[in-house]
């Protein structure tokens, strides 16, 4: 059975103690029970990483929302994935729409990105989508294959395994609209069909594909309930603890 993963993006948001509060907010209604098989995931701002390890019981893993394309240097103000590592999270997301849009991040430099935060041990939560533009002229999925393709270059089918794939609609992203539930579904299956075509069938069958993209605790459900849809990478409502575990809880 894939891994149902409901992961929170803070992005740049909360201050280090009220994100220690989220935190143990989260924790606290998570203990009081969650569906089988659903692991919870938080990436708090790169300051809120080590302080919350602390927090977070072994059930809820730890996320950075990036890593540096190199491994240390002269790059004042970047974090590499082993320092990402070295706080004791285990994930981290790489490619988020908002930092291939503002931050003009390309597939070689996601593909080394993934590459470096294997080596550190990290599991990356690989981000791809189109944005209305690309939507609206019917290269969605072309778009979405070639991020793949491109993104996952030289990626062995053993370090794969331990890649998590998101799946963002870029037009669906603060917006307050969704993906439909039969457009959420068509996409994590067009992804995982290119996904058997690089990797297999038992290893594209295995992978945890989520859905970012205005995802909240009205409508998680009936996106959950899609076949090829794994879960959520969250970002507003996962501000609110009540919301993060409403979310979860759609399962």
């Amino acid at each position: 059975m894939r891994r149902k993963i409901v992961a929170g993006n803070w992005k740049m948001n909360t201050l280090l103690q009220d994100g220690k509060d989220l935190a143990e907010a989260v924790k606290k209604k998570a203990g009081q029970g969650l569906p089988e098989n659903v692991t919870l995931i938080l990436a708090p701002p790169f300051t809120h990483l080590a302080g919350i390890k602390q927090i977070l019981p072994d059930n809820i893993g730890l996320a950075a929302q990036n890593c540096a394309s190199e491994n240390s240097g002269a790059f004042t103000g970047e974090v590499s994935a082993a320092m990402v590592a070295s706080t004791g999270a285990e994930y981290v997301i790489i490619g988020h729409s908002e930092r291939r849009l503002y931050n003009k991040e390309t597939d070689a430099e996601l593909n080394k990105k993934l590459k470096l935060a294997l080596s550190a041990g990290l599991s990356p939560i690989f981000c791809c989508g189109e944005n209305l533009h690309e939507r609206e002229k019917g290269i969605h999925s072309e778009v979405v294959r070639k991020q793949i393709e491109l993104g996952l270059a030289d990626i062995s089918e053993e370090e794969f395994k331990n890649i998590i794939i998101a799946y963002e609609p870029v037009w669906a992203i603060g917006t307050g609209q969704t993906a439909t539930p039969d457009q959420a579904q068509d996409m994590h299956r067009f992804i995982r069909i290119q996904l058997e075509g690089m990797y297999g069938s038992k290893t594209a069958g295995d992978t945890t594909i989520l859905y970012g993209g205005s995802c909240n605790p009205s409508n998680a459900g009936v996106l959950f309930a899609n076949s090829d849809v794994d879960g959520g990478l969250i970002g507003g409502a996962s501000l609110k603890a009540d919301d993060f575990l409403a979310i979860a809880n759609s399962f």
